[in-house]
């Protein structure tokens, strides 16, 4: 059965998403803002049939890879498939058969099982893949990172790691409490920039006489070295926890426990399931598996809560995990993180002190949009990375800057640059700049941009 949209689009590109679910409502809510023409499929055809009133894109009722279905939902004419259903199996296959018909048709395949995690490289040559994605793992990167820095709310990566993007909230009588930027990078750190203030639900993008107050939600730039000397200057605790407790078994808790173990970090897994426990005490030898219920505040006691570094409830339901996240802030002083699926009461949601929130349909997301709005603009430059922050009111975008433009060898002050936009950091071989006016743009560099705009696809969409 087909669904057809109301008025299609022109300029954006011809994109196939299969499966209707969290990711591929998000998919379908973001890439419809920025123009592109979408087709839907799903065997359920009560969800092909919402987002297609909902978005006003077309809607194809069936199996995803079948032949029949992808030629009905404009295969031979797309320029991108993503399959985000949940099954890896079907999505591997939909991104198959894609490759046989579409003859330039892009593919992207949602694969979280860790069997299939390991061989990535291996899938993606054989099969012909674009990219391969796997939300739990991605999440579990994100989680490893704010617990490597605890003081954090979020933290961010670019430049293959080299830059981090950190957001905390300023506490009173902070030492940053009252100053101005500029004063800031006078007196404190010049080799930082705060690119982002949130006061009382608005974002600013800051200037230098800009100034910031205790409760601001602040987000700043700079290399991963400088980082920690910075947050210590400022009377902030630097050291990676020491031990974290999970709450919940499942795929998350296993891609996280892996990397924290790595970071040599103590882990505690509480989890109801036996066989599971099982399966998890082979798979993650050095961690500690606890069979019990989670969800019951005298086990969490039990085995340590008041005393743990860090807390993550990971058990797949968020108001569970949403009331274990308050328990934790109420006795312990355990840094917690919140993994949120839906996003249905997100307004709601942020007004809880939940400490770290984590969407992995947002970083799954991101990532797509990110390769798909370097294939709609120029391919010679690169969009690298992209971060939507502060509830998709400001972009975090790293291009890759492989050609001279409008936008190299010119110093930055003399750029008709948008307003709301700062360029934050730059990164050459190997060194990583916080730009003055002076500085400029040359062809090699990974630029970071930081601005309320959306939808940027090229560099040189930082100009006015």
């Amino acid at each position: 059965m087909r669904i057809e949209k109301k008025s299609p689009t022109t300029n954006g590109l011809n994109i196939i998403i299969v499966g209707c679910g969290k990711v591929g409502t998000t998919l379908v809510e973001q890439l419809s803002i920025e123009g592109h023409d979408i087709t839907v499929v799903d065997r359920d055809s009560s969800l092909v049939s919402e987002l297609s009133n909902l978005y006003d894109v077309m809607g194809v009722v069936g199996n995803g890879a079948s032949y029949s279905v992808l030629m009905d939902a404009g295969i031979e004419s797309a320029d991108l498939i993503i399959a985000v259903t949940d099954s890896d199996e079907l999505n591997l296959l939909c991104c198959t058969v894609a490759k046989q018909v579409g003859d330039d048709c892009a593919t992207i395949a949602r694969v979280r099982t860790p069997d299939y995690s390991k061989e990535v490289g291996y899938l993606r040559e054989k099969l012909g893949l674009t990219m391969v994605i796997n939300p739990e793992l991605e999440a579990s990167l994100e989680m490893s990172r704010i617990l490597c820095l605890p003081t954090a709310l979020e933290v961010n990566s670019f430049a293959h790691g080299q830059i981090e993007m950190i957001k905390f909230k300023v506490p009173k009588d902070n030492l940053l409490d009252g100053i101005s930027i500029a004063t800031l990078g006078k007196e404190i750190a010049n080799n930082v920039l705060v690119c982002a203030i949130e006061r009382d639900g608005e974002v600013i993008i800051p200037g230098g006489d800009s100034l910031i107050f205790a409760d601001d939600i602040i987000t700043f730039v700079a290399s991963r070295r400088d980082i920690r000397s910075f947050l210590k200057s400022i009377g902030f605790k630097t050291k990676q926890v020491k031990n974290t407790m999970i709450v919940g078994g499942g795929r998350s808790s296993f891609y996280l426990a892996k990397q924290l173990i790595h970071m040599g970090i103590e882990v505690k897994i509480i989890e109801r399931n036996l066989a599971r426990c099982e399966e998890l005490s082979i798979l993650l030898p050095k961690a500690i598996i606890i069979n019990a219920d989670g969800s019951d505040r005298e086990v969490l006691k039990e085995e340590g809560l008041n005393l743990t570094e860090s807390f993550v409830p990971l058990t797949g339901i968020d108001e569970e995990n949403i009331m274990l996240t308050m328990l934790a802030k109420k006795i312990s002083d355990a840094k917690v993180i919140t993994k949120i699926n839906r996003s249905t009461f997100k307004d709601i949601i942020n007004t809880l002190d939940l400490g770290s929130i984590i969407y992995p349909r947002y970083i799954t997301s991101e990532i797509i949009i990110a390769y798909v709005r370097a294939k709609k603009n120029s391919m010679d430059n690169n969009i690298e990375t992209l971060y939507h922050l502060f509830d998709y009111r400001a972009e975090a975008i790293e291009f890759h800057v492989t050609k001279k433009s409008a936008v190299t060898d010119t110093p930055l002050m003399d750029l008709n640059l948008k307003k709301n936009l700062l360029v934050t950091c730059i990164y050459r071989n190997g060194k990583t700049k916080i730009p003055s006016g002076q500085d400029s743009i040359q062809v090699g560099d990974h630029v970071m941009i930081v601005t309320t705009h959306s939808g940027f696809g090229d560099i040189l969409d930082i100009l006015a």
